[in-house]
């Protein structure tokens, strides 16, 4: 990563920040729990950019917008509206465990090539 790239990094971010700061108090609140949340379950599209932050402050934006608690745009359970997001996304154990599967994979098939 270049020194551009960080610098453009850290002006999105910042440029992203700003929209938090913009909503309700209630939509930073949950916000920043989401955000707390998706840092520990650690998917890998957390890692590739900010799509999916990005994609939540839009929604939350909406809601807002048409006056809607955020518990009315997420649901009661925060957690598992979380986990539904990234349903599909692969964590960084989902990576490790296909390498070390992979690794085993290509191992045995050198040991059995050996033996013939």
């Amino acid at each position: 990563m270049s020194i551009r790239d960080m610098i453009e990094g850290r002006k999105e971010w910042k440029a992203h920040m700003a929209r938090v700061k913009a909503l309700p108090q209630d939509y930073q609140f949950v916000y920043k729990e989401l955000q707390k949340y998706l840092m520990k379950v650690s998917p890998v599209v957390l890692g590739e950019g900010m799509e999916l932050l990005s994609g939540i402050v839009d929604l939350f934006e909406e809601g807002a917008a048409s006056g809607k608690g955020v518990l009315e745009v997420t649901g009661k359970d925060v957690a598992a509206f979380c986990d539904e997001l990234i349903k599909d996304s692969k964590t960084y154990a989902d990576l490790y465990q296909e390498a070390v599967d992979q690794r085993t994979a290509k191992a045995m098939k050198e040991a059995t090539d050996k033996l013939k």
